[in-house]
């Protein structure tokens, strides 16, 4: 029956009520927020980028390439990754992952045995990862290149070369190698490398024995193209032997005061100073070498050089190339050490000339070699002075030989005011009397050029050293 309400209105209490439209409105609104947020949710997963592959496919790829691909999964996890190799409109897959995980490396192999053919393809990567997303995103290669398959490592052909070479000495090898992108000289652990010279596919490098090589260490010419095939050929120069001198070499106190604050000054006063020239002596040493070798990676890849070498005017040499020095302190031996260059007297505060044409890569002080100035005269030849009391030249000047290029001096390692000087091959330190030599320079470089049919660089008129330089003298 009908009945009222607080107000006296009557209603039916079978019969529904009507909504206010204040309560419409508010539920109309909730239901829209919702589907709002439910469809900018859905929105945003399908939104989310796929795997991202990171890193540059190789323009030519062969067994031993590798490739630095990386894949990573912007949500959840890389479910399957594949590298193909499209060819001649079959696609043979190189590489395959399918364990789950956030990041993936994949590590290919392309040989024959997959059916593929030495020549052009198309490198594909192929990935898909585990976020859901409300449409399924069509299925394409994240990665297409072209690419060069080379399975065939290049061919060595020695043309020429110095047929002898002593420890602690240089020699040049002439040879092709095919579609080689670097090859290089392998003298034990030593790598020299080599440089195109001339006719198309030629290559000219030089080398060096280490002081101590011994009979045992082979030489070897090796090339590698730009796809990893790598091949490899002994050079057949013969090794005469050489021997070189010691010394001994006494270490006074007065020494020690003058040069461990220079080359240590971290060293505290209170601490022997023995034991912070050994630091010098050894640790310093070390570190120059590994700066030579630094700086010879900076040469120039064409030759500068023309003739002979200089050797500085009216110098006498007082300490001999890969001379054994043991160090004495107070009547008892605390170290020994090898010797590079060589030690030139003159006056004090001489004049230094450049030993020949060049680009100064290097000028500064140098730990043990105090200042010191290397000329670069191009593939992998550079010549070292230290000791200077100035520098008159700046990395990246040209110089001439004779050039004068600083003054002699005490600093560094030094006992007294003389040059210390180096002839370097690719940062290793061979024997100056060598480059010194206009016959050695035509017959062991020059010859093997000529024979090759390009500039012999021992100079157009066939000049020795400079006339009135005396030659090398030991004592």
């Amino acid at each position: 029956m009908p009945v009222t309400n607080l107000k006296g209105r009557w209603y039916h209490p079978l019969v529904p009520r009507r909504s206010s439209p204040r309560v419409w409105i508010l539920g109309t609104l909730v239901l829209l927020v919702g589907v709002a947020g439910l469809v900018s949710y859905l929105f945003w997963r399908q939104s989310v980028p796929g795997v991202r592959v990171t890193g540059t496919p190789p323009s030519h790829v062969g067994p031993k390439t590798p490739l630095p691909l990386v894949l990573e999964a912007t949500r959840g996890n890389v479910v399957e990754a594949e590298v193909r190799v499209v060819q001649g409109g079959t696609a043979a897959a190189v590489a395959r992952q399918q364990t789950p995980a956030p990041r993936v490396e994949l590590t290919a192999t392309f040989d024959a045995s997959a059916g593929l053919q030495e020549g052009g393809a198309t490198l594909e990567v192929w990935a898909r990862d585990d976020f859901w997303r409300p449409l399924s995103p069509a299925q394409r290669a994240l990665v297409s290149a072209p690419v060069t398959l080379d399975f065939t490592p290049p061919k060595i052909e020695i043309l020429t070369l110095t047929p002898y070479v002593s420890p602690g000495g240089a020699g040049i090898v002439v040879f092709r190698a095919g579609d080689a992108s670097r090859a290089e000289t392998r003298v034990g652990a030593l790598a020299f490398p080599t440089f195109p010279l001339g006719p198309a596919g030629t290559r000219v490098g030089f080398f060096a024995l280490p002081h101590d090589f011994g009979k045992g260490a082979g030489i070897v010419l090796t090339a590698e193209d730009e796809a990893r095939n790598s091949a490899s050929r002994g050079i057949a120069a013969e090794v005469l032997p050489r021997r070189f001198r010691a010394d001994t070499v006494e270490i006074t106190d007065a020494f020690l005061q003058a040069k461990v604050p220079e080359l240590l000054p971290q060293h505290p006063p209170s601490q022997p100073l023995l034991g912070a020239f050994l630091t010098i002596n050894r640790d310093q040493r070390r570190q120059a070498e590994e700066e030579k070798r630094r700086v010879a990676a900076r040469t120039q890849d064409r030759p500068l050089w023309e003739g002979a070498f200089l050797q500085p005017r009216n110098t006498q040499v007082f300490s001999n190339f890969a001379e054994a020095r043991t160090y004495r302190y107070q009547g008892r031996a605390v170290d020994r050490q090898i010797h590079f260059g060589y030690d030139l007297a003159s006056t004090k505060r001489a004049a230094v000339p450049a030993a020949n044409n060049g680009v100064i890569a290097f000028a500064g002080p140098l730990t043990i070699y105090g200042n010191t100035i290397i000329v670069d005269h191009g593939l992998g030849l550079m010549t070292l002075y230290a000791h200077l009391s100035t520098i008159e030249v700046k990395v990246g000047d040209r110089v001439d030989k004779g050039q004068v290029i600083g003054r002699t001096g005490t600093t560094g390692l030094a006992t007294g005011d003389h040059l210390h000087y180096e002839v370097l091959v690719h940062g290793v330190s061979v024997t100056p009397l060598e480059w010194w030599d206009a016959k050695w320079i035509r017959d062991r470089i020059g010859g093997p050029l000529r024979t090759a049919g390009l500039p012999d660089l021992d100079g157009s008129d066939g000049r020795a050293q400079r006339p009135g330089a005396s030659p090398p003298r030991t004592r």
